[in-house]
């Protein structure tokens, strides 16, 4: 079995860094404009207004579904953060206690 040699140095967390931040710009943004285009779908039909949503269509149900599922993420992210800041952490302490003591 050939062993190949993973290097990681520590001007690598920026991206990662970055990434994470955008991430979340990107993912709040969307959820205001999602949130935006829910309130569009409130028709004033009878039943369906911005505190009673029993009687709204189909369009609006589907945008709160669509809110919910990528508001998942977000709640996500600090536990996303943690594996990722552990796993640099751990892989830092492995290469050098492999390269201290062999």
């Amino acid at each position: 079995m050939k062993k190949t040699v993973s290097k990681f140095q520590i001007q690598d967390m920026l991206p990662i860094g970055l990434t994470i931040v955008v991430l979340g710009i990107g993912l709040s943004y969307g959820l205001n404009v999602m949130s935006d285009v829910q309130g569009d779908m409130v028709t004033g039909a009878t039943g369906c207004n911005a505190t009673d949503t029993t009687n709204c269509g189909l369009d609006y149900t589907a945008t709160q579904s669509a809110m919910e599922g990528v508001s998942k993420l977000p709640q996500k992210l600090p536990l996303i953060v943690t594996v990722i800041v552990a796993a640099i952490i751990i892989g830092i302490l492995v290469r050098y206690l492999m390269v201290k003591y062999n």
